[in-house]
């Protein structure tokens, strides 16, 4: 940031502030904005949620809204009648309101673009003539290590009342405050758009790998592929006689996923049956990631020795998802020898030798990527992939070379496309860091925009 700064400076007394300009006022937050909580009146009284008409802004609201990043509270999932809020501690607040999370996303903030009532998980602040609400907006985004170090509690962190009141912020005039806003809308909304841009790139890489994926696992290498591997590069086609499937080489087969492979799910976790006589670390549904095992920090389970067989992995296993991310997979290797895995994961073993295991992830992905696994699903349910399901779909079955030639193939160029992915997601944190930097930068009074149009 190649920025003036301002010509004195002032000790502010406040660690995340550091100095600030001389003429600047630093003081706690009350003394510039009155603090309002939220509240949820009974879910009991329909009065309080039929005919409304008033915002009622909650935590779900948040995920609708782009990275944190947009200044504006969006639309409200509910409404909230008069007669809920004259019943209950929560209060029709005006517009400019700045509002922060105190729980699930910490921190998060946003202004009020109309009057609006919240739920208990935000704290509200209602500014004085002497603070400006969308530089208080600024001020909070820059105060991301402020608020974690404010969280309290293991499972669910928050930050509590006292705590949120005890802050301190640096505040020059009015004048002052409008400028810096306005530069920071400025600024931020060209770093913003530089991000939006890396993300769409990001998301076009995405739909190449899965577009080159779902044509080799079911139409086999492109020509120049298929040649130096030594295949037919334009083998004749048949119908595969599946619907969502279509044509496949003629020389491929079919068979429905039974036929190639044992499934079993595994053992049901019961924590009133853990005895701690035969434990063994296991594997959970959130540990199975694409193409990778986490291992680290695993939870126990008794697994008697006669249960070993059934409930354990072995080298060249697949373990995919039966719920979630439907079929995610990833292949077992020798470090995972011996774990167990809870019923949330299918263990698919191959039956005989001519199955690659790393060409079968290759279809689970493309079969993932293109909706076979939820196409027949509830959309109002979470989806699941039992294991009879699993068992019926029949996919692509090249020989054994072959699919090992795409699989070969497949790695090489999914590694090209998930380097240049790792390159634009730097250049998004570099951003991100730089964003973040300059809102801090202004806040504090590190450089001075005062001047700049």
């Amino acid at each position: 940031m190649s920025r003036a700064a301002y010509p004195s400076y002032k000790a502010s007394g406040v660690e995340w502030l550091g100095e600030v300009p001389e003429h600047w006022e630093v003081g706690n937050i009350r003394r510039f904005a009155m603090m309002r909580t939220g509240h949820t009146p009974s879910r009991t009284e329909g009065a309080y949620w039929e005919d409304c008409e008033i915002p009622w802004f909650t935590l779900k609201d948040i995920w609708q809204l782009r990275d944190g990043r947009q200044k504006l509270l969006g639309e409200t999932a509910e409404t909230i009648s008069k007669l809920g809020l004259a019943n209950s501690a929560a209060e029709l607040l005006p517009t400019n309101t700045v509002v922060f999370s105190r729980t699930a996303s910490v921190g998060f903030s946003g202004i009020m673009p109309r009057p609006m009532a919240t739920s208990q998980d935000f704290w509200n602040w209602v500014c004085g003539p002497k603070l400006v609400p969308d530089y208080l907006l600024h001020t909070f985004r820059a105060m991301r290590g402020e608020f974690d170090r404010l969280m309290s509690g293991s499972t669910h962190k928050t930050i509590y009342q006292a705590d949120a009141a005890s802050l301190r912020i640096a505040v020059p005039s009015i004048d002052e405050q409008r400028s810096i806003a306005a530069f920071l809308d400025r600024e931020t909304a060209k770093v913003d758009l530089l991000i939006g841009k890396k993300r769409e790139l990001i998301e076009r890489l995405a739909e190449k790998r899965q577009a080159l994926i779902s044509r080799t696992v079911t139409r086999g290498l492109p020509p120049d592929a298929a040649r130096a591997a030594g295949l037919d590069p334009h083998p004749p086609m048949k119908d595969s006689g599946i619907d969502w499937l279509g044509e496949v080489p003629k020389h491929w087969e079919t068979p429905p996923v039974n036929a190639r492979f044992r499934v079993d799910l595994g053992k049901m976790v019961d924590a009133k049956r853990i005895t701690g006589e035969h434990p063994i670390r296991y594997l959970r549904n959130t540990d199975v990631r694409w193409d990778r095992i986490h291992k680290v920090g695993l939870p126990e389970m008794d697994i008697l020795p006669a249960e070993r067989l059934r409930f354990t992995v072995e080298p060249g296993d697949i373990l995919a998802c039966e719920g979630r991310e439907l079929g995610r997979c990833a292949i077992v290797g020798e470090d995972s020898a011996g774990l167990g895995y809870q019923k949330a994961l299918h263990r698919i073993r191959p039956r005989t030798e001519s199955e690659s295991p790393r060409y079968f992830c290759y279809t689970l992905r493309w079969a993932n990527g293109f909706g076979i696994f939820t196409a027949e699903g509830n959309p109002n349910t979470i989806p699941h992939l039992p294991g009879e399901k699993l068992r019926r779909y029949r996919f692509p079955r090249p020989p054994l070379p072959e699919q090992e030639a795409i699989a070969s193939f497949l790695d090489i160029e999914t590694e090209k496309l998930d380097a240049m992915t790792a390159k634009v997601e730097e250049a998004i944190d570099r951003l991100q860091e730089f964003r973040t930097a300059l809102i801090t930068a202004a806040v504090t009074g590190k450089i001075d925009v005062r001047g700049e149009a």
